[in-house]
């Protein structure tokens, strides 16, 4: 629609409202009703996620006695004092000591492979005439309307004999296809102007990619890292169904055990020592398969807002 059709909405108008002094309607201050309002509903909404995990936290420090004076069940408070002996022995060099360990290893190796295996996939679709970049696309828009069975899925991992490896909890997912297009759609808004500059000075696709396209592309890289970074973290599906070993374990099947089936947490205690609540024991290993995500989450927050915004806005 035209400005003159709507002259509201028009440059016109805004710059009517600049010379008289007064703001447009859209962009005057709210009155004091609705800033409490407002204020009241992100309270609430703040209240709602803090609250939980601030129980689960001090359920995970509280000892025997808070636990028996709240009837056996979460805490909001460890009364009677702080006590680490939850996740001194959950951390005592047992299977959650261990799960840990394989998470960290499958998160970190999974998300570098990945981020590099999407950032050369995305550049290739991304250069206009690459050889074979539209077939290419068509397979991985393909992929996104078309995700593969469980039984295919499962064949293939066992016919490529990764059952029971960690490596089938990061080979058949290695490569998102909408972190591809997502990626994809941000390497095509970056200035031609640079690959035109490399073109001239003889710089080959590998050290444009390396030396021009990812340095720039660092809020992207951010945002999909994070999103591989989760659900390498949170692998559950395909770890119960590709790995029988205890032994190779990750955190989410281990949380899985003991807090969601209540299996009880014996560890590996000396005769005759006393182990620590049943609660307080499943809480901490919550608050460990949690803290992670949440540590990671600060160091790129300052690109995390540009780049959920990618596609978002033109112009």
């Amino acid at each position: 629609m035209s400005t003159t059709e709507n002259p509201t909405i028009g440059d016109d108008t805004v710059q009517q409202f600049r010379k008289d002094g007064r703001r447009p309607p859209w962009m005057e201050k709210p009155s004091p009703v609705t800033q409490a309002v407002k204020f009241v509903f992100l309270a609430i909404s703040v209240a709602l996620v803090i609250v939980p995990f601030w129980s689960v936290i001090a359920t995970s420090l509280a000892n025997q006695r808070t636990i028996n004076e709240s009837g056996g069940g979460m805490v909001m408070w460890p009364g009677g004092g702080v006590s680490f002996d939850a996740y001194t022995t959950v951390l005592s060099g047992g299977v959650v000591t261990r799960a840990v360990l394989i998470s960290v290893g499958v998160t970190v190796v999974g998300t570098l492979l990945s981020l590099a295996a999407t950032a050369g996939l995305a550049y290739w679709l991304s250069r206009p005439g690459a050889l074979g970049a539209k077939p290419m696309l068509m397979l991985v828009l393909g992929a996104i309307l078309f995700a593969p069975g469980l039984i295919p899925s499962y064949l293939v991992v066992k016919e490529f004999h990764l059952l029971d490896s960690l490596w089938s909890l990061i080979l058949p997912v290695l490569v998102n296809a909408f972190n591809v297009i997502v990626m994809r759609a941000f390497f095509q808004e970056l200035p031609k102007e640079l690959f035109e500059s490399a073109a001239i000075d003889g710089v080959g696709a590998a050290t444009t990619l390396f030396r021009i396209v990812l340095p720039l592309s660092k809020a992207v890289l951010a945002v999909i890292g994070l999103f591989y970074a989760v659900a390498y973290w949170n692998a559950f599906f395909n770890a119960l169904l590709y790995i029988q070993s205890s032994e190779k374990w990750p955190m989410a099947l281990v949380l899985r055990t003991y807090v969601v089936n209540q299996t009880t947490i014996g560890g590996e205690q000396a005769a005759g020592e006393v182990l620590p609540p049943q609660l307080p024991l499943q809480m901490a290993i919550l608050v460990i398969a949690i803290v992670p995500i949440l540590l990671v989450y600060p160091f790129i927050q300052r690109h995390f807002a540009k780049g959920v915004m990618i596609g978002a806005v033109k112009g």
